[in-house]
């Protein structure tokens, strides 16, 4: 299994702390989480560092943006392998309306979508919201 150092070095980001930090946090949340999270998580740290690791994450394809209609961006480590390619890599997210959650559910990708000749589509986004199987007791 690739190391956390290994990952980043194949991505051409340079390793620092906070970096090391950040993706070890975000490899342990199973749900979504917004630059506030990390700023509770790191109080001591910088705003600005996050926001950049977190945008350097994003332009390597370490983590991928959420738009689950809150109105507050929300990010989750991409898989393995994971180019953010519309082909190959997206995949459903799901909002809980009873926890505020939001979970990627890797395992059902967005079938390919078909725009327009002339339309270029660069990114697609599919959040189903409901309660989630904690909610629910499931």
């Amino acid at each position: 299994m690739e190391t956390i150092e290994q990952r980043l070095k194949s991505k051409n980001i340079r390793i620092t702390a906070m970096r090391l930090l950040v993706y070890k946090f975000l490899a342990n949340k199973k749900v979504a989480v917004t630059l506030s999270d990390l700023e509770n998580t790191f109080d001591k740290v910088d705003r600005t560092t996050l926001y950049r690791t977190i945008k350097t994450f994003e332009k390597k394809d370490i983590v991928h943006q959420i738009d689950d209609g809150t109105g507050i961006t929300k990010y989750a480590l991409c898989e393995q392998g994971c180019t953010c390619a519309m082909e190959s890599d997206l995949h459903l997210h799901f909002h809980c309306d009873h926890c505020h959650e939001t979970v990627c559910l890797t395992d059902y990708k967005i079938p390919e979508i078909k725009v327009p000749i002339g339309f270029v589509s660069k990114n697609a986004n599919v959040v189903v919201k409901g309660i989630c199987d904690i909610c629910n007791g499931s």
